[in-house]
């Protein structure tokens, strides 16, 4: 899900205690500190985790990228990580011709043929869309086979554009060798364990404050309650998409695979997500006003939630099953990359 997705989740599930509601009408921020703990997990990954990644190999395309170059790299790198036991992560850089200029290229995983194929493609903008006429057929792409027995687990082929370029670890387990897609990504900022963490370690601090300004209350409580309830609900719907999180760092070290029921980067999605967070806020509003005028059954089975979730709900997963037959074709869309491309654009 994008950032305001997350954020207005976080929101609305707070909105469900009348007591954060209460304080809200007072002029208490806890429905917005439950907001900034919506997007937490995903600003701790982009914003500073990625920049303390160390990896074991850089491809760098430069200007005048080498298809055979960067397919020969990833080869090696495969068989290097299944030969030595010892993991290898790999970082594709973009390539950046100019202030709003990227040279698109590709790179698919084919664990059935044993190779890496990177196709050179168009000159786009920051939006990502071609610019006419750069389309480049005199740049070959180019294959190169690896002997190494790989289980890609994510999709097949990437494709690498704007901003920053995706990494993988390539880790040998037993006689097979793993890919972990943007490893250093959802791991211990999604567990449901710094939830809790950080849920009980907001209310030690709130009322640590609260015991220097003024008297204790109980809203240190509250405090610590809507910023765990809003990480969990970015966690909750992360595990809606394919990649999935580390649900109990640190008692698991791997991440527990998604639902694969959408892409983040997919309008739809975040659009219903938007759209019903919204409208549970303004009925939670209504429901501990003095006077609520909202009756739930025809708010929620009418209009305002029920019809759009099903009607744009259909078209997304009628479109998600021609995508899927696309997919096949090797045309998938990247779900983490759309993430991160938000991230860097926030």
């Amino acid at each position: 899900m994008k950032g305001i997705a997350h954020f207005i989740t976080g929101v609305a599930i707070v909105t469900f205690f009348p007591e954060v509601v209460q304080r809200a009408a007072g002029g208490s921020i806890l429905p917005v500190l439950g907001g900034v703990a919506g997007i937490l997990p995903d600003t701790l990954d982009f914003k500073f985790l990625r920049y303390f990644e160390r990896y074991s190999l850089e491809v760098d395309p430069g200007t005048q990228p080498d298809a055979l170059r960067i397919a020969g790299l990833l080869a090696r790198a495969i068989d290097q990580a299944y030969g030595s036991g010892e993991p290898q992560s790999v970082l594709l850089h973009t390539i950046r011709l100019g202030p709003d200029r990227w040279r698109q290229y590709t790179v698919r995983f084919d664990a059935h043929a044993g190779a890496v194929a990177v196709k050179i493609g168009a000159v786009v903008d920051t939006g990502q869309n071609p610019m006419p006429g750069t389309k480049a057929p005199e740049i070959p792409g180019a294959c190169v086979h690896f002997v190494a027995p790989l289980d890609h687990a994510y999709q097949d082929e990437i494709t690498i554009d704007i901003f920053s370029g995706p990494s993988f670890t390539f880790e040998r387990q037993g006689d097979r060798l793993h890919v972990q897609f943007l490893d250093w990504h959802r791991r211990w900022s999604h567990s449901l364990t710094l939830a809790a963490a950080l849920g009980l370690g907001t209310v030690g601090l709130a009322a640590l404050i609260e015991r220097f300004t003024g008297p204790v209350s109980d809203t240190s409580l509250w405090a610590g309650l809507v910023v765990g309830l809003g990480m969990l609900g970015h966690i909750l719907e992360d595990q809606l998409g394919h990649m999935g999180s580390n649900l109990l760092f640190p008692f698991t070290r791997r991440r527990t695979r998604g639902l694969g029921l959408l892409h983040s980067g997919d309008a739809l999605p975040n659009f219903l997500t938007v759209w019903t967070a919204v409208m549970i806020i303004l009925f939670n509003l209504d429901r501990f006003s003095a006077e609520a005028r909202l009756v739930p059954g025809w708010f929620f089975l009418g209009s305002a939630v029920l019809i759009p979730v099903v009607l744009l709900g259909a078209i997304y997963h009628r479109d998600r099953r021609h995508q899927v037959r696309n997919d096949l074709e090797g045309l998938r869309e990247q779900e983490i990359l759309a993430e991160a491309e938000g991230a860097e654009m926030t």
